[in-house]
């Protein structure tokens, strides 16, 4: 019968006992660096490429998570915050007419054909916003970048 040596058999056996704590490690790494990128790229779109910057208040609600399980790893970035119109940004639609008053002061404030004018309330025609994805274009860009940063961080393990 033949036999089969195996050098460093030990080191081999150890390796791949060790591997899902490594694999998961790695995937840990690789998730919290490409969602600080998606981040980024969301906020660089956020910066005059897809909106135009009046507040920042969109801007820097972005956010990113990572959280690791037995189950696995999951990275988000969404927005956190105070900006009730990120949603219809992101998707687009309307808005009905409506009224709009002065709750702050006494008056709102215009310039219209060059001139201030002011106004106790004003009715609102209602809007029709275009979809100016950030979030989901983001993703799309980023998406053979995510895919290969993950496969990077995996074929890693094979030179621990």
């Amino acid at each position: 019968m033949p036999t089969v040596s195996i050098p460093n058999l030990a080191d081999v056996l150890a390796w791949v006992a060790n591997l899902p704590g490594a694999l998961q490690t790695a995937l840990l790494g690789a998730s919290q660096d490409l969602a600080g990128a998606l981040q980024q790229d969301v906020q660089d779109k956020l910066s005059g490429e897809v909106l135009e910057v009046r507040t920042g208040t969109l801007r820097d609600s972005i956010s990113n998570s990572v959280d690791a399980s037995d189950s696995g790893t999951v990275g988000t970035v969404f927005v956190d915050g105070d900006a009730p119109y990120a949603a219809i940004q992101e998707y687009g639609g309307t808005t009905k007419a409506h009224i709009i008053e002065a709750v702050n002061a006494k008056a709102l404030s215009f310039s219209m054909n060059g001139k201030q004018s002011f106004f106790t309330r004003v009715n609102h025609p209602g809007s029709n916003i275009p979809e100016r994805s950030y979030l989901r274009s983001s993703l799309d860009d980023m998406r053979d970048d995510i895919l290969s940063g993950f496969a990077d961080a995996a074929s890693g393990l094979n030179n621990q």
